[in-house]
């Protein structure tokens, strides 16, 4: 993470109406990660936080306008990664809903993990981890007043990725799973694929990406061919270098727009994670001394 000591303490958190009483925040400081409200009479369900204190207090603030102080019923973690999680602790009173392996993770990696970041980025010294309250394997329903989310599992990204679907306003909240380019650095990615297939599957009017912009219903089914594209693009890629004997050094040569992605979303940090996910699969595709199949075992990526 880097620290918006660095781009400036006022920034303002974008927020935008996708629905009725449903509000999804972008962060100004941090790759444009995203957070999504839900309001209720009844109170209302946070998906997500913001990276840093000074953001997700603006949309605890956002919803005590609307609904008044504690009222935050639910905050839903999509995955593990501090970029959406370490806001929660924010929300007084709110209960924390995730994937179990979200929990396992956060217990086994997750205080150390945050103590590392603060090392990095003082303004994160106030943050403390909050461990889901709640868990689940496949999916659960909350229902609050007149909404009702179902959250389900939704690997590839992470091995403990959760998406949640507004049933009314078939809105999808997809985490991390949508993202401008795909990155599997820590996930699988024919877990992404069955997951991706089961979001074109849904016909949502509207999805919300981990990162990035909210996409309409029209644009979802070309976001979800080129990023199936782009998957098998960079395995093709790298395997023809691992078959080749060439150094990791070559993955260079392989550029983000030769894989059918941009090089713009995400303020150019696209290009970064495309590198990324190139070094996973040389590194997987060379274990063994020796070319892989394309189909990989969950959880064969490093954390």
């Amino acid at each position: 993470m880097c620290s918006p000591e660095t781009k400036g303490k006022g920034a303002q958190v974008r927020f935008d109406r996708v629905a009725e009483d449903i509000y999804v925040f972008a962060s100004g400081l941090y790759a444009q990660v995203t957070a999504t409200v839900l309001l209720t009479k009844r109170g209302a369900i946070v998906i997500d936080t913001m990276p840093f204190p000074i953001e997700t207090r603006q949309i605890v603030s956002f919803v005590a306008s609307r609904l008044g102080p504690d009222r935050v019923r639910y905050v839903v973690y999509t995955h593990h990664h501090g970029d959406h999680v370490y806001g929660a602790y924010l929300f007084r009173g709110a209960e924390t809903v995730a994937h179990d392996l979200c929990r396992d993770t956060l217990n086994r990696f997750g205080r150390a993990a945050l103590e590392g970041a603060k090392a990095d980025t003082p303004v994160l010294a106030e943050v403390e981890l909050r461990v889901p309250d709640m868990t689940f394997e496949r999916e659960m329903h909350i229902h609050l007043a007149h909404r009702h989310v179902r959250l389900f599992h939704t690997p590839g990204h992470t091995l403990d990725g959760t998406s949640a679907f507004v049933v009314g306003e078939k809105v999808l909240v997809a985490g991390d799973a949508m993202m401008p380019v795909p990155y599997i650095v820590h996930g699988d990615r024919d877990q992404l694929r069955e997951t991706l297939l089961r979001f074109r599957a849904l016909r949502p009017a509207f999805v919300v990406q981990g990162h990035g912009e909210v996409l309409l219903r029209g644009e979802l089914e070309e976001t979800i061919d080129s990023h199936l594209s782009y998957l098998d693009a960079i395995v093709d890629r790298v395997e023809g270098i691992v078959q080749r004997g060439a150094p990791p050094e070559k993955l260079a040569e392989i550029d983000i727009e030769s894989c059918g992605k941009s090089r713009v979303p995400l303020d150019g940090l696209v290009s970064k994670l495309h590198h990324d996910n190139l070094v996973a699969l040389y590194e997987e595709l060379t274990e063994a001394g020796r070319p892989q199949t394309a189909t990989s075992a969950a959880g064969q990526f490093r954390r």
